[in-house]
């Protein structure tokens, strides 16, 4: 599989652009801090059937309720959560293939970078001026060396 594309700098504007007016059109967003999205309750796709229950029974039956609950409220927040979750689909699908489009950019990328770098060094990159860069870019191949870890002399002796 290869790529071949360019992005424009109108259609990066355009794309930001697009962004912006999806956040404008979103002002309620939220950024929740770890402890939040640890400790709240979540509604999962397996719990979407007791809370659309739950909200038909206290709409049809508001009457056990203690006044100071808002069924409108919950009514709400369970439109909203339906409409963001079909935007979130489209917007992870849409991600999935950024991820995937700019991982198959990168991957032709690097690959094209060690074909220039094996003929550069093939090419006798010092006849031509280039065994600075190349030595270099040889750098990036270098392993770091980690230390051995030491083996106690406890535990490397034979057992009796």
């Amino acid at each position: 599989m290869t790529l071949s594309a360019i992005l424009s700098q109108a259609d990066r504007d355009a794309i930001a652009d697009a962004i912006t007016t999806i956040q404008r059109h979103l002002p309620f967003l939220i950024d929740l801090v770890a402890e939040d999205r640890i400790s709240i309750p979540k509604l999962s796709p397996k719990s979407r059937a007791f809370v659309n229950t739950a909200f038909e029974m206290a709409s049809h039956n508001p009457d056990f309720l203690p006044r100071s609950f808002d069924v409108e409220e919950m009514r709400k927040d369970l439109e909203l959560f339906q409409d963001l979750n079909q935007i979130l689909m489209r917007l992870a699908q849409l991600q999935n293939m950024i991820d995937d489009t700019c991982m198959l950019a990168g991957s032709e990328a690097y690959t094209a970078a060690l074909t220039v770098y094996d003929y550069a060094k093939k090419s006798g990159a010092s006849a031509n001026g280039l065994e600075p860069i190349v030595a270099e870019m040889r750098e990036h191949f270098k392993r770091s060396r980690k230390p051995k870890a030491t083996v106690e002399k406890s535990a490397a002796a034979p057992l009796n």
